[in-house]
């Protein structure tokens, strides 16, 4: 079955392309894979929130926001690939929480970016990853995602 299918059946239409906030591209390949650039959970072109995990944002919202940067990440890689029939699976998973201190909740938060990918890309999906809290990330963003995808 092809991604466009499987996302056609979750019911998961894929973002435009966020444009980049510094110097760099949204993605890049490379033999054979495509790296994405850490992606913010822009939606139309914002942000959903800012803050920080634990305090300002719920570890639940901020889950959901894992998840837009993984559609996100998913739709740079397809385009920087020439579509999404060129994205055959996952390789690995950046996450990185701004949170309070003395939060620890960073792989539940993260798997909302793990578990739609696993969703969508089923087996192809299962993929090494790391979950690191942080103090701050761009634009006060509460998540950051990156991900390695294997092309087709």
């Amino acid at each position: 079955m092809s991604i466009a299918t499987r996302l056609q059946e979750l019911g998961i239409e894929l973002p435009d392309v966020a444009a980049p906030v510094a110097a760099y591209v949204p993605a890049v390949v490379h033999g054979g894979l495509v790296y994405t650039s850490g992606q913010l959970p822009f939606a139309s072109g914002a942000l959903p929130a800012t803050g920080k995990v634990g305090a300002e944002v719920t570890p639940e919202d901020a889950a959901t926001y894992a998840r837009t940067c993984a559609l996100n990440a998913l739709a740079a890689a397809a385009a920087a690939a020439g579509g999404l029939d060129r994205i055959a699976g996952v390789l690995r998973v950046g996450g990185f929480v701004a949170c309070a201190p003395s939060f620890t909740g960073q792989p539940a938060v993260i798997n909302g970016a793990s578990e739609v990918l696993g969703e969508i890309f089923g087996d192809a999906g299962r993929h090494a990853r790391a979950a690191v809290g942080v103090a701050s990330l761009p634009l006060d963003s509460p998540v950051e995602v990156e991900v390695t995808f294997l092309l087709a």
